[in-house]
């Protein structure tokens, strides 16, 4: 199927990621054109979810293309949340995706340490693309909080790729989701957060799941 390709990587994560660079590469090969935006935008410290739909929504043809797109982790939250705003959006691929962020990830900081974050305003974050700590602002949490599974109810073909072994979101979240969306398929894979050691089996997948010759 023609149409764009758009892959959104992950929370503190950048376009030269190891499975975004994985996954340029086979485009590549396939001759398929991949969009792989920068989402920390220059400004990691003001990153919202909010940010990032907006963002991505400005890379869309202005014309009726189709658009498929892949996400991992947040990318695969926002992914989600674009599918259901704009018809364009014709199919998902979300990768091991970041359902119910907050309250996977808040509880690891502990109580004192949000407390401390909502008055400091900024809370500093290990940046994996920029392998250093990065302030990130409170109102990531704030704004993150008015996204809900719940209302993601557009029936988009869906594939979802999850490792059972995940330590970040566990595969529970995606199960929940696909639970009650029959047109969304859930395929377990034997791995973490991360996906390192299944990539080449998730091309393969993905290749399939887009009809790619």
């Amino acid at each position: 199927m023609s149409g764009e390709f758009i892959y959104l990587h992950g929370f503190a994560s950048s376009p030269d990621s190891a499975k975004a660079k994985y996954i340029r590469t086979c485009f590549a090969q396939a001759n398929i054109k991949l969009k792989i935006p920068d989402l920390n935008a220059d400004d990691f410290s003001h990153l919202t979810i909010t940010r990032q739909l907006s963002q991505i929504a400005s890379e869309f043809n202005h014309d009726s293309t189709p658009v498929t797109l892949i996400g991992s982790s947040l990318g695969g939250l926002s992914a989600a949340h674009l599918g259901q705003q704009h018809p364009q959006v014709q199919r998902l691929v979300l990768l091991a995706p970041a359902f119910g962020f907050l309250c996977h990830w808040l509880p690891k900081l502990g109580d004192e340490a949000i407390q401390r974050w909502q008055k400091e305003r900024y809370l500093m974050v290990y940046h994996y693309g920029e392998q250093k700590q990065l302030p990130l602002s409170y109102d990531f949490v704030t704004d993150a909080s008015q996204y809900k599974e719940e209302t993601l109810q557009r029936p988009i073909p869906t594939l979802i790729l999850h490792g059972r072994d995940d330590e970040v979101i566990p595969i529970q979240a995606s199960h929940d989701f696909a639970q009650k969306r029959p047109w969304v398929e859930l395929i377990e894979l034997d791995s973490d957060h991360g996906l390192g050691n299944v990539m080449a089996e998730i091309w393969q997948t993905i290749r399939l799941f887009c009809q790619f010759p």
